[in-house]
């Protein structure tokens, strides 16, 4: 299984190196540095880079390359999800995942780390029972631990971890019982130069927030739950039920977790929530092109769209631009010939525009391809797959609790061709 884990910053430095069946060599990550230098960007480093005696495993995030390394063949799938757990795991415990946060809690990394893998083997995933095991870091538990020399490990073993619910601890006590829901909707698309949508897709997740005494059984419903049919369920989840009634049956974890995260591609479900109109044109002989893009709600339900940034890679031969905003601000980089433009909020009645001129380098031939256009936004109370929950039962307590649901769209990778 997994044999060593290296942490490599964004500068190609390893700064953090864990080891379980055995020790194995820095010299392996040569080989992910090569490949590495082969890739454009970051994003684009092959997941799965296979050595003469190794396969090499990473995921990237938090500008933080997350690196194991491998022995014989596993599922890479297994591998990936258990590297996107160890980065849950780190943001849950301080709060964010990032390489001075790591160096400044390097003993509770190691400890965490060597309860979520035994031998090379996942064992204690979970965040709830992590927490039992290792008690997370604050200034006067750090403060007691370098006064006496204890550390953060826990006294006894979690109490969820020998019962048939691994994942919720007993004996769970609050004053106030709030279950909250949110479904945030991550849609992917290319629109061509004439609006036509080439591809979109929607990435979806509910994650939860439930704080209730005791042992709860929940129950959500949805309206229209054919909308998920490509979905991914937390262990707590029961399948047989959601695969005879479409309802999801659990007993939650306590604290924050998600629930469930799906996938909508069927092209005829996914609306696409804003428009762009653009010209933008170079002419041969001249030194001046012009530049002019606007921005537009479409299927929204009348929710406002907030949050909305634009950018575009300009071609080379582009010296500068000369723009004017009907709202926001816009900058443009002359080295990087990188277009930014800070729209905000979206108003039906006034749609944003960005209008002028680029000066072209004299003499050099139009560019061979247009610009592409990449947006940013974010759609308040609104799933755009048009998932709704209808309704939240539980059953097992006998007290009334708070419960919420909250809905957000946002763009993914968005982009508009010209």
């Amino acid at each position: 299984m997994i044999h060593s884990l290296f942490l490599i910053n964004s500068s190609g430095d390893i700064f953090l190196e864990k080891h379980w069946k055995s020790v194995v060599s820095r010299s392996v990550c040569d080989y992910f540095f090569e490949a590495q230098e082969r890739a454009t960007e970051a994003e684009n480093v092959p997941p799965v880079i296979p050595t003469p005696h190794h396969y090499l495993l990473s995921v990237y995030r938090h500008k933080i390359f997350f690196v194991a390394v491998i022995q014989t063949e596993v599922p890479p799938l297994f591998v990936i999800e258990f590297l996107h757990r160890v980065v849950d795991t780190f943001q849950d415990y301080f709060g964010v995942c990032s390489e001075p946060v790591i160096k400044d809690n390097v003993v509770v990394v190691y400890e965490v780390l060597e309860e979520m893998l035994d031998n090379g083997f996942p064992l204690a995933t979970e965040s709830n029972i992590l927490k039992e095991l290792i008690k997370p870091p604050t200034i006067l538990r750090t403060v007691v631990n370098t006064i006496t020399g204890s550390t953060n490990v826990g006294d006894q073993l979690p109490t969820g971890q020998l019962s048939v619910v691994p994942w919720r601890r007993t004996g769970v006590k609050y004053t106030n019982n709030e279950a909250y829901f949110d479904v945030i909707e991550e849609i992917d698309a290319i629109i061509d130069k004439s609006g036509s949508t080439i591809t979109a897709e929607i990435q979806g997740v509910i994650d939860a927030c439930v704080k209730l005494t005791g042992m709860p059984d929940l129950t959500l419903s949805f309206m229209n739950p054919r909308l998920l049919d490509d979905v991914s369920f937390h262990p707590c989840v029961r399948f047989k039920r959601w695969e005879s009634e479409r309802i999801l049956s659990f007993i939650p974890p306590d604290g924050n977790f998600r629930l469930l995260s799906y996938h909508v591609s069927a092209q005829n479900l996914v609306a696409i929530p804003v428009y762009v109109k653009h010209n933008i044109s170079f002419r041969d002989s001249s030194s001046l092109g012009r530049f002019e893009i606007t921005v537009g709600p479409k299927q929204t339900m009348g929710k406002a769209i907030e949050g909305v940034i634009v950018t575009s890679q300009m071609p080379k031969g582009v010296l500068n631009m000369s723009l004017t905003p009907s709202q926001g601000v816009h900058t443009f980089d002359p080295v990087t010939k990188m277009l930014s433009w800070d729209v905000g909020k979206i108003n039906p009645q006034k749609l944003p525009s960005l209008k002028g001129t680029m000066s072209l380098q004299a003499g050099a031939s139009k560019p061979d391809e247009n610009p592409t256009i990449n947006l940013q936004f974010k759609i308040q109370q609104l799933a755009i797959s048009g998932l709704k929950v209808n309704r939240l039962d539980m059953y097992g307590e006998k007290y009334k609790p708070f419960k919420g649901i909250k809905y957000m769209t946002k763009a993914g990778k968005f982009q508009v061709r010209t």
